[in-house]
């Protein structure tokens, strides 16, 4: 008995994700302000208000175009439809995201959710 108990067992303690790739999650409300990098003779970064967004609530982006979705696995942002769909990026905290490049590594755009202090 205690052998066939087991296997059963040890399905029980491994983690179950809700999707491939991680738990299923949301962005906090609020506008994502996008940059390129500076260099060393002008400033940090160099805004770009074409890719900037805004998530609306737990599933909805909006930007200057239009709406659409996204998802949220584990620490990879994908917007699902709408005027950026396709376009992924890595959750780096909270506030800080970094798009994929098509070759799977951290590119160079990178989208700040604005506070107080960086508007």
């Amino acid at each position: 008995m205690i052998h066939r108990l087991a296997p059963a067992l040890l399905l029980a303690a491994t983690p179950v994700f809700a999707a491939p790739g991680g738990r299923i999650g949301s962005l906090e409300a609020g506008t994502y302000v996008c940059e390129l990098p500076g260099d060393a003779t002008g400033p940090a970064g160099v805004r770009q208000p074409d890719e900037g967004f805004e998530i609306v609530n737990a599933n909805s982006y909006r930007n200057n175009v239009g709406r659409g979705a996204y998802l949220l696995t584990g620490d990879v942002l994908t917007m699902t439809s709408g005027p950026k769909r396709g376009q992924r990026f890595h959750r780096l905290s909270d506030r800080f995201l970094r798009q994929i490049s098509p070759d799977g590594t951290d590119g160079p755009l990178r989208c700040v959710r604005r506070v107080v202090n960086n508007g």
